[in-house]
């Protein structure tokens, strides 16, 4: 179900933006979840839920969690970070709620939350890793997998893995990694698959029509589409739009897997990002990414300059997805 209504705007109980507390906080850093936002209601409230389940784990050691969006949904990272500033915190652990490092974990979140090192005097933050293939990761596909499809079956079947897709090769790359990874762990666990096919649904290819074609040409007569997503959202319906689709004029079994959604395995890898960058500066996904390396083809894009996306609770000037060096 996709969100008619106005979106709100900024709450008007947010108190002036102040200087970062002058009594500091003396517990652990607290952690800042960022995703991205979407217009589906359910998305929405999967987010929101999650964030109260990764708030749920940590209280026991002290850590308190906030969560904001970039864009399209509320709320936004400004009130989130307000939150964690009103508390006394000065120094935040920031992780992006992202399952491969693309323009927005590696530009728009650092724009966003640079926006809010200026806003507070004082205020520093640590950024953390995107989850990108965890184990826990492909734990959480697998059990949506084993929802659609049993165990015995599996060596009959191919598996198509769909990632939201990037204008970043590196971004892609890690889809396809993600891929492999989960075709060696069924494997592992003994039930091995028929295979594994890496597929986008936007801004890269092979599209899903494509990935399933090719799944019918290797024989392939029961195929699962499994989306890398995490909540819902218009991209994980536009999957399953597409998966019908083609069905419908093959002679392929098809199924639809789930999204990841609110699990406990998603919290454990949030929380393993978070007690990373906690402990130590990570620079990750920097070894191949094109604001940093001349990647062909991409070379322009080496040092390109950064602002973080208008959000509609806290609109700012401008967008781009340039590399932050805290990125």
């Amino acid at each position: 179900m996709l969100s008619t209504l106005p979106l709100p705007t900024v709450r008007t109980e947010r108190p002036p933006l102040p200087t970062v507390a002058a009594q500091a906080h003396d517990g652990p850093p607290p952690l800042l979840v960022v995703g991205h936002g979407t217009r589906c209601l359910p998305g929405e409230e999967q987010f929101r839920s999650f964030i109260a389940r990764v708030t749920a784990r940590l209280a026991t050691e002290g850590v308190d969690v906030a969560g904001g969006l970039i864009e399209l949904a509320p709320p936004p990272v400004t009130d989130a970070a307000a939150d964690l500033v009103a508390l006394g915190h000065r120094h935040v652990v920031a992780v992006p709620l992202m399952l491969v490092a693309a323009g927005h974990a590696k530009g728009d979140i650092p724009a966003a939350l640079a926006r809010e090192v200026g806003r507070y005097p004082g205020l520093t933050y640590r950024y953390g890793g995107v989850l990108g293939p965890d184990p826990r990761v492909l734990a959480a596909l697998t059990e949506r997998l084993d929802e659609v499809l049993d165990r015995a079956d599996r060596a009959g079947t191919h598996v198509v893995l769909v990632g939201r897709g990037s204008t970043d090769p590196d971004a892609n790359s890690e889809v396809a990694r993600a891929a492999r990874l989960l075709l060696e762990t069924a494997a592992a666990d003994g039930a091995p698959l028929a295979g594994v096919e890496t597929s986008f649904i936007s801004l890269a290819a092979p599209g899903v029509p494509a990935a399933l074609e090719r799944c019918r040409r290797l024989g392939a007569t029961r195929v699962v589409v499994l989306p890398l997503f995490m909540f819902a959202g218009v991209l994980p319906n536009r999957i399953v739009e597409q998966t019908v689709a083609w069905a419908e004029v093959h002679d392929v079994e098809v199924r639809s897997a789930g999204v990841i959604g609110d699990c406990d395995l998603l919290a454990e890898a949030v929380v393993e990002r978070y007690a990373e960058a906690a402990a130590t500066a990570v620079r990750s996904h920097c070894d191949t990414c094109m604001y940093r390396v001349a990647i062909r083809g991409f070379e322009k894009r080496v040092g390109q300059p950064q602002t973080p996306h208008d959000h509609p609770n806290d609109p700012v000037t401008g967008h781009g997805h340039g590399h932050s060096p805290r990125a």
